[in-house]
């Protein structure tokens, strides 16, 4: 699969191309970046302050106007990118995703109330609610399979349980769920599932 030109990547995907090319160079500045990345300097600069803030960076040069500061890694904390805001604040917004999908593998075979309960930290709970829809759309997309399917209401009810497909592994970063009711894996950079590709099929 041919990967999308750097500039028409997502956000995250920017970010991370960002961490790999700090990573690699352990000490750098924003225009060794550029030339790893092809990213806007803008862009690097605002993401560079924000892992500067948390502590993952420290300057080491501040430079002038003819050379430009030097930034050196502090804190490496592995292949995944820090989601970081500028002000150095950590981003929350998919921790819920990325919960369930690491505990998926632990677990195996679950249900969406057992995903729910056992992904769940003190930080970030996961209704349970969530969990089973996040499973229905992994199972479209053909991560899990149904193990037994659910059947009737309330506490007489029975609840669809899910195998979780080891081969469709595909790396650490959760499948997302867009609005347009499509499972989009960061891991591969690609749409895997989309209704609007099952209905034009049918």
């Amino acid at each position: 699969m041919a990967l999308k030109p750097i500039d028409q990547r997502r956000p995250e995907e920017k970010r991370q191309a960002i961490w790999d090319a700090i990573r690699g160079l352990v000490t750098f500045t924003i225009i060794d970046l550029y030339y790893r990345t092809r990213l806007a300097k803008d862009s690097i600069r605002e993401y560079l302050n924000g892992l500067h803030k948390a502590g993952y960076l420290e300057q080491t040069d501040p430079g002038d106007n003819r050379t430009p500061a030097t930034w050196q890694l502090l804190r490496d904390i592995g292949l995944e990118a820090p989601r970081v805001r500028k002000d150095g604040s950590q981003v929350t917004a998919g921790r819920g995703r990325e919960q369930m999908w690491r505990t998926m593998r632990i677990l195996g075979e679950f249900s969406g109330r057992d995903l729910a309960v056992n992904a769940s930290t003190e930080g970030c709970q996961i209704a349970e609610q969530e969990a089973r829809t996040y499973c229905r759309f992994l199972e479209k997309a053909g991560y899990l399979a149904i193990s037994r399917k659910g059947h009737g209401k309330g506490s007489g009810g029975v609840l669809t349980r899910y195998r979780f497909i080891a081969k469709r592994f595909s790396g650490p970063k959760p499948p997302m769920i867009q609005r347009i009711k499509a499972v989009y894996d960061p891991n591969l950079q690609q749409v895997v599932w989309s209704s609007q590709e099952v209905s034009r099929d049918n």
